[in-house]
């Protein structure tokens, strides 16, 4: 079972809920956007999230982020949300500001480095 569209998933362990993670849906504990947007990088199945980042501008949006020039994030952000239209005036508003011509969000995940991924936990640093 894989997780939906645009959203980093956290693998239950042994049916369990992970302490201190999001709800379930289903069989699947989703990773929060904040931690995604945040997320950077990985130790083996672990998520390393930034949490000065995370707790300073978790709860900009996606045009927000960008307009702040946190390109990376902002790309998270349109990823984790899944929305074409979203992803879409992102990529519309980087390749302005970049001078860049990207048409799809594939070669933005490879600029970026910013790929959907299964993790059994997150740690905030």
């Amino acid at each position: 079972m894989g997780a939906p569209r645009g959203s980093l998933f956290i693998a239950p362990l042994a049916g369990e809920r992970l302490a201190g993670q999001p709800e379930t849906q289903g069989d699947v504990i989703l990773i929060t956007r904040e931690d995604f947007v945040f997320a950077i990088g990985f130790e083996g199945a672990t998520a390393i999230v930034d949490g000065k980042a995370k707790k300073e501008f978790g709860k900009l949006g996606t045009m927000q982020l960008a307009e702040k020039g946190l390109y990376r994030a902002a790309f998270a952000s349109a990823l984790f949300a899944g929305k074409q239209d979203e992803m879409r005036a992102f990529i519309d508003y980087f390749n302005a500001r970049a001078g860049t011509a990207y048409v799809e969000a594939a070669q933005l995940s490879r600029l970026f480095g910013v790929y959907l991924e299964e993790v059994a936990k997150t740690q905030i640093l």
